[in-house]
């Protein structure tokens, strides 16, 4: 790995003077960065001011070689904080608000002069600062900020009315300056930190402020402002050589009227109120958007009075290691492909679940229970003609091998789709043991037949399907399934007699009993991972799938899959008639790691020659993503042969990602060259310059940054 570096940054510390700013300002200008040491000099009630704090902090600095310059003003002044980095160091990158004194008071005792102070500092004086720098950080594309909040302001305080409020305050204008700075590339932060400063000395009991050392915070916050880091609109909670992430969670509810001309009564919320405040499956949301879609469904359960999809239904699952291999061997695991192996063998030092197991837990319930009849009361289901529709599945932690999970399960909407009722089901599972969240679900149920009730066609709640790029797939991987493959798959917990039983199969219009569209998920999921990820099953993040036609066991699965960035697009087909059977599908992988066999037949059927050089350049691109980043272009290789276009290759460098085929999005550069004459260029022996001069190398679009991409070429020559 890399060292994270800020050369060429300029950094902002308010209240940088001593504790957490001092700890800051220090590791930063350690880091290459120049710093701005803002410090009023004042006490901890803000009361005096005095130079020589920030002046000590600076002096620290530049002893140890780095760059640095104090700054005297309020953080209210906060235009001559910022121009006090534009004059020396002539930019600003990175500003963190730090600044802070404390008033305590009970609330009675409060005075105005007391809040308002507190406000100034804490609240006003980051909105003054962060202001004054928000224009140059627009104009370059860039901007890091963190706010400092407290537990104060999470958890409230005794005495500390008027610091709780200012603290919330900084996390509301942290939650708006994301959403406004993030297609400028400006990510806001928020730190709630417990460290010892001169405004908890006398607070915190002297053996816990012996640990709460701030340079063991500094580094979490070094991280957040990194161009690497995209954490954006989040609270970061740090302590002791601790971190974690802090969310608001909201309980699922209920409703308190049964149709839109009821009313609500005193009475009907306290009957219900155990529901109102019940946190079992509580959720959190990133935007008001998605509040407002959750307001929107309830109220067209009112409008339908279908109320009922409040309920809730628990699911416990106990599974052991055994278990783990049946369904893995029930998706086509085999000890024929290598990377199956650590599906197989509990003694594997790599023993892991196939991910998409938690997707069992689905049609298990809906078999096991009336959660689905529940919801459309008026409605008579034919369980034969209740088909599974699309999934998605999310995964928030490591997949154990076994153990005890719970799954909360609730249908969300009913759609009325004319022809038939589409039911959506979410579902959340957590390990009993440690109460983790480990993934999240929706699954669409489609009864066929069960439409033309009057209900709604949409819903805001549907993760879609995204169809692949219209080019080439990048890999495709084919297998066999077996005549058996269904009565295998079922011990899994599916044992819907549709993929068994030969008379119910005939009764819903099948020739024979059909494989579960789980089951070729299944496959198909393995395919990817072994493509995209080496056979990584931890590298699963989210699934989204669309089941389009049933697969008879015995067929042949053909899984196609096009890669862009993190997200493969996936469809699979049946090769004996060349029938989609899961369509709009893709996966997010938290890393992609690709063998050279498969980099060498990314993305087109054709091979040249200078496919090596790019696959070179793919594994320069993976092993330093952020120097290629500070290239900050898109470039279009198209390699021809006797002067023909015959294979694209894409360095998309803002991302970096390498890929073949044609591109995904905006291009910066094109450039064009014979597939010999690239070979001849990456090794040296032709001169882009010449090359570009007699006519071999053609570019269009921003020339100059060509200039940037000779580093790739030179940094793999010795390997090619």
């Amino acid at each position: 790995m890399y060292d994270l570096r800020f050369d060429g940054r300029v950094v902002i510390v308010t209240g940088a003077g001593a504790g957490l700013g001092r700890a800051y300002a220090l590791l930063f200008g350690s880091r290459g960065a120049s710093v701005v040491v803002n410090d009023l000099g004042t006490g901890r009630h803000g009361d005096g001011s005095a130079t020589k704090v920030a002046d000590l902090v600076v002096g620290e600095i530049r002893r140890t070689g780095g760059k640095a310059i104090a700054n005297y003003d309020n953080v209210l002044d906060g235009d001559r904080i910022v121009k006090t980095a534009i004059d020396t160091f002539g930019q600003i990158d990175i500003v963190i608000n730090n600044a802070g004194i404390l008033r305590d008071k009970s609330f009675l005792k409060m005075s105005d002069a007391d809040w308002d102070i507190i406000h100034d500092v804490h609240l006003k004086g980051a909105m003054k600062v962060t202001k004054a720098a928000w224009p140059y950080l627009r104009k370059q594309n860039f901007g890091r900020i963190i706010m400092t909040s407290s537990n104060s302001g999470l958890y409230g305080n005794f005495g500390q009315p008027n610091y709780s409020a200012a603290k919330a305050g900084l996390v509301g204008l942290m939650n708006t300056l994301a959403i406004e700075g993030r297609k400028n590339n400006i990510h806001t932060n928020v730190i709630v930190p417990t460290a010892a400063s001169r405004l908890t000395e006398d607070v915190i009991p002297p053996d816990f402020f012996e640990q709460l050392k701030p340079e063991l915070i500094a580094p979490v916050v070094m991280w957040l402002c990194h161009d690497d880091c995209q954490e954006n609109g989040s609270i970061i909670e740090s302590a002791v050589g601790w971190a974690g992430k802090c969310r608001l969670l909201r309980s699922n509810g209920t409703l308190l009227r049964k149709n839109l001309n009821d009313t609500v009564t005193p009475e009907a919320v306290r009957d219900n109120w155990s529901a109102v405040i019940d946190m079992n499956g509580a959720k959190s949301f990133d935007t008001i958007t998605e509040v407002t879609g959750e307001l929107m469904t309830a109220l067209e359960q009112l409008r339908t009075g279908a109320s009922s999809s409040n309920k809730e239904t628990v699911f416990q699952t106990n599974y052991q290691f055994r278990d783990s291999i049946l369904y893995a061997l029930g998706v086509g695991a085999t000890r024929q492909e290598p990377k199956d192996i650590c599906y197989l063998y509990e003694n594997h030092e790599n023993f892991a679940l196939v991910p998409t197991f938690y997707v069992t837990f689905g049609p298990a319930v809906c078999m096991s229970s009336s959660i689905i009849q529940d919801a459309v009361p008026e409605i008579q289901l034919d369980p034969t003609r209740l088909l599974h529709g699309e999934q998605y599945l999310e995964v928030h932690k490591q997949l154990p091998v076994e153990g005890k999970v719970e799954s909360h399960f609730k249908v969300t909407d009913v759609l009325d789709k004319e022809k038939g009722a589409v039911i959506l089901i979410y579902y959340e599972t957590y390990d009993v043991a440690t109460g983790d969240k480990l993934t999240t679900c929706q699954m669409s149920a489609y009864a066929v037949g069960a439409g033309g009730f009057g209900g709604p066609r949409n819903s805001s709640n549907v993760i879609p399907c995204i169809e692949p790029p219209n080019r080439k797939p990048c890999v495709s991987v084919t297998q066999k399934t077996s005549v058996d493959q269904a009565a295998l798959y079922r011990l899994s917990g599916d044992y819907n007699p549709l993929h068994i039983d030969d008379g119910i199969a005939s009764m819903a219009g099948y020739s024979e009993p059909i494989l579960h569209g789980l089951c070729s998920l299944g496959f198909s999921a393995r395919h990817v991972l072994q493509a995209f990820a080496d056979g990584n099953p931890h590298a699963l993040k989210t699934l989204k799938v669309r089941f389009a036609k049933p697969v008879l066991p015995g067929q042949t699965l053909r899984t196609d899959m096009w890669r862009n960035g993190n997200r493969i697009h996936f469809q699979t087909t049946i090769v004996e008639d060349n029938s989609k059977v899961l369509t709009g599908a893709y996966m997010d992988l938290t890393e992609v790691k690709t063998t050279p066999s498969i980099m060498s037949n990314l993305c087109s059927a054709k091979n040249v020659d200078s496919d090596a050089v790019f696959a070179q350049i793919n594994d320069y691109v993976k092993d330093h993503p952020d120097q290629v980043k500070k290239i900050n272009g898109v470039f279009h290789f198209i390699i021809t042969v006797k002067g023909q276009p015959e294979v694209d290759w894409v360095l998309d460098l803002k991302k970096a990602t390498v890929y073949k085929g044609k591109p995904e999005g905006k291009v910066d550069t094109t450039l064009t060259i014979d597939d010999k004459d690239m070979i001849q260029m990456a090794l040296g022996k032709l001169n882009p310059q010449m090359a570009f001069m007699k006519g071999k190398l053609k570019v269009k679009g921003n020339i100059m940054l060509t200039q940037k991409i000779r580093t790739l070429l030179e940094a793999n020559r010795p390997k090619l």
